[in-house]
């Protein structure tokens, strides 16, 4: 039954009333005037003119009495259940004139939503207790987060607490990421994941390694594992759950071992430089002289050589150093590719010839200007062109091709013919120490080459990437973004400059965007 227009009619039938009750009257004094009160045509009309306002008065008041009853007792039935209204009291639906069918089953409605809704408050607020009074949760020894759809914490137990070093009662309600200042060792990130996740999938996990926690006051910094399990439409609301696996004393140790190296390498750097410096001086002398033992030369080029792959070496174990404390910073610059890239391997050209190999280098002419920090890709290049030279085994050319792909992006490849890379290896080339067990006598290394490259080329925007068959050689290629369109981030951005950290990555959520 559509109590609406039941409404509607009641409504139109009181004004109709009303209005020829007033006519009614109107016409009677009009008439009582004429045969009793014999008033002049002005005295009628004027009085009229009286009588009619004040009918009018009458149907406006008693009209909006009758519209507005209905809607006084909506409000006082909404303001009785509210958590402000307790002592307002239910309205009497029985005393209504008109609407009292619509007003009645509108009271149930709102009545009927309100106990769904202090159900479903008791269920949550039930829900939340029984976890909160898990036994297995509370004392499970891992730290344990889990976040409702918002990302906010919902539940800590007390390894989170202590670990976080946050009370648990304080972490609930309190988004995850003013919480956790998670630092990852690449751009496949928590938030990342987790907002792919969202977007296409219904359940999802995850797992990350060398996880650091940032300092708090005096809390010791934190270096985890990081798992994660996605559940969407939980009805619980339990829609992400986040496990820490602590190995805050492993991963020191690494980080300490690489810490007392580049301290002791930071000490080569002066002798290095007098050798360096000395070395240059003889091929200076030997070039002048005429009659100089051709072997004479040729050991002179090797000792070049081979404090050039030192210095380089030490550049790595230092940059590596400063990667891992976020102290590597990359000014990017507008500079001309070809120039980098001719330069990076007119430096590396001895250190070939030494080894009786010839680089090929191709550059295409569509390639634009680049945005770099110039010494810091530089240093990819020599780490790329290095490792070539080592692995290239009988081989003896090495080729560089150097093009704009069809996304924009300026791609350069380094191939060698050499001994390649097995596929059980290559998941684990660009992680710090890695050296395949296989070559590891024959071909020296610290295995930290590949791991600085591609934190420079993450951090430029761009990516690394290889491919390889044993004993046909392989193919390491990276991309760089054009300045150009460093330039529109740049003024999309509001930068002042174009300044990175080689972990551009450990803070990309919006709340901690640097």
């Amino acid at each position: 039954m559509d109590y609406l227009e039941i409404l509607r009619r009641h409504l139109r039938l009181y004004l109709v009333v009303i209005i020829i009750l007033n006519n009614i009257v109107l016409v009677g004094l009009w008439a009582a005037g004429l045969e009793l009160a014999h008033l002049s045509p002005i005295g009628l009309v004027s009085c009229s003119l009286i009588i009619s306002a004040i009918g009018a008065l009458a149907i406006v008041y008693i009209g909006s009495n009758l519209i507005l009853k209905p809607i006084q007792a909506l409000r006082q039935a909404i303001l009785s259940l509210s958590p402000d209204g307790q002592r307002t009291p239910p309205p009497d639906i029985q005393n209504l004139k008109v609407g009292r069918e619509l007003v009645a089953s509108m009271v149930g409605q709102i009545n009927q939503l309100s106990s769904v809704a202090r159900q479903t408050s008791a269920v949550n607020e039930t829900q939340n207790h029984e976890l909160g009074r898990n036994f297995i949760a509370q004392n499970i020894p891992l730290p344990l987060l889990i976040l409702d759809p918002t990302e906010t914490i919902i539940f800590a137990n007390s390894a989170a607490a202590q670990y976080i070093g946050i009370a648990a009662d304080q972490l609930l309600g309190k988004n995850v990421y003013m919480v956790l200042d998670m630092a990852f060792p690449d751009q496949n990130t928590f938030d990342r994941w987790l907002k792919q996740a969202k977007t296409a999938n219904a359940t999802a996990t995850a797992s990350w390694e060398r996880v650091r926690l940032g300092v708090r006051d005096t809390h010791p910094a934190r270096l985890f594992d990081l798992a994660a399990y996605y559940n969407r439409d939980n009805p619980d609301k339990i829609e992400t759950m986040l496990v820490l696996f602590d190995h805050t004393k492993q991963y020191s140790q690494d980080e300490q071992a690489i810490s007392f190296i580049a301290l002791t390498v930071h000490e080569l750097r002066t002798p290095l430089t007098l050798l360096r410096g000395y070395i240059e001086v003889f091929e200076e002398e030997l070039g002048n002289s005429p009659n100089v033992d051709p072997d004479l030369k040729s050991f002179m080029q090797k000792m070049r050589a081979q404090a050039e792959q030192l210095t380089s070496f030490v550049n790595n174990i230092l940059n590596v150093a400063r990667v891992d404390d976020n102290q590597l910073e990359l000014h990017l610059e507008k500079e001309s590719w070809p120039n980098i890239l001719k330069s990076a391997v007119n430096a590396l050209s001895l250190q070939a010839k030494v080894r009786g190999i010839t680089i090929h280098c191709r550059i295409d002419t569509s390639v634009p200007e680049v945005g770099v920090d110039r010494l810091s890709v530089q240093e990819v290049i020599n780490n790329l062109i290095d490792n070539a030279i080592k692995y290239s085994g009988t081989s003896k050319v090495i080729n560089i091709d150097s093009h704009l792909t069809k996304e924009g992006l300026i791609e350069t490849t380094v191939q060698d013919f050499g001994v390649g890379i097995p596929s059980n290896v290559m998941q684990n080339l660009f992680t710090k120490f890695y050296r395949d067990h296989r070559n590891r006598a024959q071909i020296g290394g610290t295995g930290l080459g590949l791991y600085l490259s591609k934190a420079i080329i993450d951090a430029h925007g761009g990516t690394l990437w290889v491919r390889s068959r044993p004993g046909q050689g392989s193919t390491f290629g990276f991309t760089l973004v054009p300045y150009a369109k460093l330039a529109e981030e740049q003024k999309q951005n509001g930068d002042t400059d174009l300044t990175r950290s080689a972990h551009g990555w450990i803070k990309n959520h919006s709340l901690y965007r640097r």
